[in-house]
């Protein structure tokens, strides 16, 4: 099977489908545009707390078109998803929070940090820090806050 068809494949099925990880591994695949430089400095935040990173760059359609299945809406949206043990991560989460996601384990769809705020992992810009919040995406796709970052 070709990296685009697994890719296709694994987005049209519900997250609990998606095989689960063993405990110590923490690799999470990331499916992005191929243009997105912050995309890549998230990836290296993972890299550099210690997660295992699988990037896939893909047509920014398909990007979407996976986005809508996985259940994301504009709302939630940013411009990179990940999948770990049968989470979704949407953009620019930090690493402590995905952490406390897989130690937790809440009925929920995953986490997102809509949009792209300056200072989240990968937007740095000098010191420049807006204030945003990790959301926890449930089920029903509604949303909460998982937690706040200044």
């Amino acid at each position: 099977m070709h990296r685009r068809a697994f890719l296709l494949a694994t987005a049209s099925l519900p997250l609990t489908t998606l095989p689960a990880l063993a405990a110590d591994d923490v690799t999470i695949k990331v499916v992005k545009s191929p243009t997105c430089g912050c995309c890549g400095a998230w990836e290296d935040h993972l890299r550099s707390e210690g997660f295992t990173v699988e990037s896939h760059a893909i047509p920014d359609e398909q990007l979407w078109d996976m986005k809508a299945r996985l259940g994301l809406t504009d709302e939630t949206s940013s411009c990179h998803t990940g999948l770990i043990d049968g989470y979704l991560v949407e953009g620019h989460v930090p690493a402590s929070d995905i952490r406390r996601l897989l130690a937790e384990r809440p009925t929920a769809r995953g986490l997102t940090v809509p949009g792209m705020p300056m200072g989240s992992p990968g937007m740095e810009m000098g010191g420049e820090v807006e204030p945003y919040d990790t959301l926890l995406i449930h089920t029903d796709g509604c949303t909460e806050v998982f937690e706040s970052h200044s």
